[in-house]
């Protein structure tokens, strides 16, 4: 939930985007994610369903790549790091610009919604065979597959 600038931060914290950058948000940089946020969500759906994207959502992601993007860098350790002071619209660049890669490049066919029936997480399938029916085996999958035994029993007890 993207609410206010603390929950952005939270999301930044908890992302797979490596060297946690330091961040100045305001509310009006919770709101361009939000929007940023919809925008893919509705791409990433359209792709998973193999339906025609929205212009509008395509129109939102490339106004965020389109602006500058946060500076990498090594830090003193080795490690890659962020020039710190990046602002929210830095952010969202970075992460539209992957969105672009993403949607442009050779998984975009491969954008797929989760199987389970409690579950609307869409990922990017990298299996080889490309056949990959849930977001996490840990997760839905484990639970779908432990329904499937639990109704096949009960049915071989009647």
């Amino acid at each position: 939930m993207l609410h206010d600038p603390p929950a952005l931060l939270r999301w930044v914290a908890a992302s797979r985007l490596p060297g946690e950058p330091r961040l100045s948000v305001d509310d009006a940089g919770v709101a361009d994610a939000r929007t940023l946020r919809n925008a893919l969500w509705g791409m990433a759906a359209a792709a998973a369903h193999d339906g025609d994207t929205d212009p509008a959502d395509v129109s939102v992601v490339n106004a965020a790549a389109a602006a500058p993007a946060l500076v990498p860098r090594i830090g003193a350790d080795g490690s890659r790091q962020w020039l710190p002071g990046a602002t929210a619209g830095q952010l969202l660049s970075t992460v539209a610009r992957d969105a672009v890669d993403l949607f442009t490049g050779p998984y975009a066919h491969r954008v797929r919604e989760c199987g389970s029936h409690d579950c609307r997480l869409v990922f990017v399938d990298t299996s080889r065979p490309g056949r990959r029916r849930w977001c996490a085996m840990e997760r839905c999958g484990n639970r779908s597959k432990v329904r499937a035994h639990r109704a096949r029993h009960v049915e071989a007890d009647r």
